[in-house]
């Protein structure tokens, strides 16, 4: 059966596509019928592990991962990570800026089983103007609110800032996922938005519905940093032989034992080979999740995704840790790293996408190139910073990184299907100036 909610079609169009569904004999329903036809719900007692939800990765490394999570799992691990890690309470008002193709929708919807109220918006978080959320924050009385490191980026780069704008005295949290966050965003949502708010960077996955690392409500909050594994949650940080790195070393990111979101699987692998062979291939018995990772004296930090990892002279180099510096320049909107094979090494190619009326000249690439340099390291530095019209990215918004070398380096970009806007891929193919 098909469920038909008339949103954005018109009534001629719903008509057009029911009869569609009729003809391929697929019985559909319209929404607002739906409740009086089939007012009756019958709850029946499923087991533990019964199917909940099936996800997608988002695509960034290679064909979508088709993932089956099970119910009490995934609930186990939400309410843990709701009530002791969020302070979430029943009076609490949780927002979070997502799809419904995203894993925070999953983990927002699991919030009502602490009694919370949740607040869903539908549309660009940027319309009609940058203060849309934050007026609709205050006039809800929102205590916590979701979202992305690529929207307080581009909130810092407006001319709105929340703390001037709005008042805001139920916010008690502002949570951050899909990307590492860097430490500039630490500051600017202390100093514009809220400055006895508790920033939550944290950081898990589709692959376990649920989080790795994330906040502590009773310890301190340091920039750039994750505050603190999950409970229950073995995480650690390795050499290539699964050994330990102590602090300050970076590694992969792993877990030595089991969770409750463990999937169940994925879609139509009877056998659970491809499951096997995506987390414990490479580390025999440890969950290997695929983050360049370090431990800190605090927390965790995040460099980005380990297949994406640049390797200059033989120096690993975590992608974020140039996004860090980069993203802070006015003139960039956003950016994508990449390694390119070149004389027998890999250099770092930069492209940034700038702000309408700025050009990419000589100047501008000398302030980015002295920017890294001072703030990351010479060995950072890009060999070539080149200007882009758009960046490829996946239906939930993350940079295809690995897309972009595999245009680069001539190579058939396969899964172009997840993509919002697979065209932007054009403007990497071919580039004169990367064959000097």
């Amino acid at each position: 059966h098909v469920l038909i909610v008339p949103y954005l079609r018109s009534a001629t169009e719903l008509e057009e596509w029911a009869q569609a569904l009729a003809d391929g004999e697929r019985a559909s329903h319209l929404w607002p019928d739906f409740g009086t036809v089939h007012a009756k719900l019958e709850f029946t007692r499923l087991p533990f592990d019964h199917p909940l939800f099936i996800l997608y990765s988002s695509g960034t490394t290679g064909v979508p991962k088709c993932i089956v999570h099970a119910a009490g799992g995934a609930l186990l691990m939400h309410l843990k990570e709701h009530q002791l890690h969020v302070d979430l309470q029943r009076d609490d008002r949780l927002f979070y800026f997502t799809t419904c193709g995203w894993m925070m929708w999953n983990w927002l919807v699991s919030a009502l089983a602490s009694g919370a109220t949740l607040v869903l918006f539908d549309g660009s978080p940027m319309h009609p103007d940058e203060g849309v959320l934050w007026r609709m924050a205050e006039e809800l009385g929102i205590t916590h609110f979701g979202t992305s490191p690529k929207y307080l980026a581009g909130l810092e780069k407006s001319s709105f800032l929340p703390a001037n704008e709005v008042s805001l005295p139920a916010l008690r949290m502002v949570l951050s996922t899909g990307s590492p966050l860097p430490a500039s965003s630490f500051y600017f949502v202390y100093q514009s938005i809220k400055a006895d708010v508790h920033l939550a960077s944290i950081s898990g996955g589709t692959d376990l519905l649920g989080c790795f690392f994330i906040s502590n409500p009773l310890a301190p909050v340091y920039a750039g940093e994750l505050q603190c594994r999950a409970l229950g949650m073995a995480v650690d940080v390795v050499d290539p032989q699964g050994k330990s790195l102590p602090s300050g070393e970076k590694g992969e990111l792993v877990c030595r034992s089991s969770f409750p979101s463990v999937p169940i699987g994925f879609w139509h692998d009877d056998d659970g080979a491809r499951f096997r062979k995506a987390y414990f291939e490479r580390y025999p018995g440890l969950w290997h999740h695929g983050d360049y990772a370090e431990r800190t004296e605090h927390g965790f930090i995040i460099h980005g995704r380990s297949d994406a990892v640049l390797n200059p002279g033989g120096v690993r180099i975590g992608t974020a840790e140039i996004y860090r510096v980069v993203d802070t320049l006015p003139e960039i909107l956003e950016s994508v790293c990449i390694g390119q094979r070149w004389q027998a090494d890999v250099r770092v190619v930069l492209f940034v996408k700038l702000r309408p009326g700025i050009a990419l000249d000589e100047a501008l690439r000398a302030t980015i190139r002295q920017r890294i340099r001072e703030q990351s390291s010479p060995r950072h530095v890009p060999a070539k910073i080149l200007s882009v019209n758009d960046i490829p990215r996946t239906l939930s918004g993350k940079i295809v990184e690995l897309a972009v070398s595999d245009v680069v380096h001539g190579k058939t970009v396969a899964n172009t299907d997840t993509l919002a806007n697979p065209a932007a891929l054009n403007e990497f193919r071919d580039r004169p100036e990367l064959s000097c």
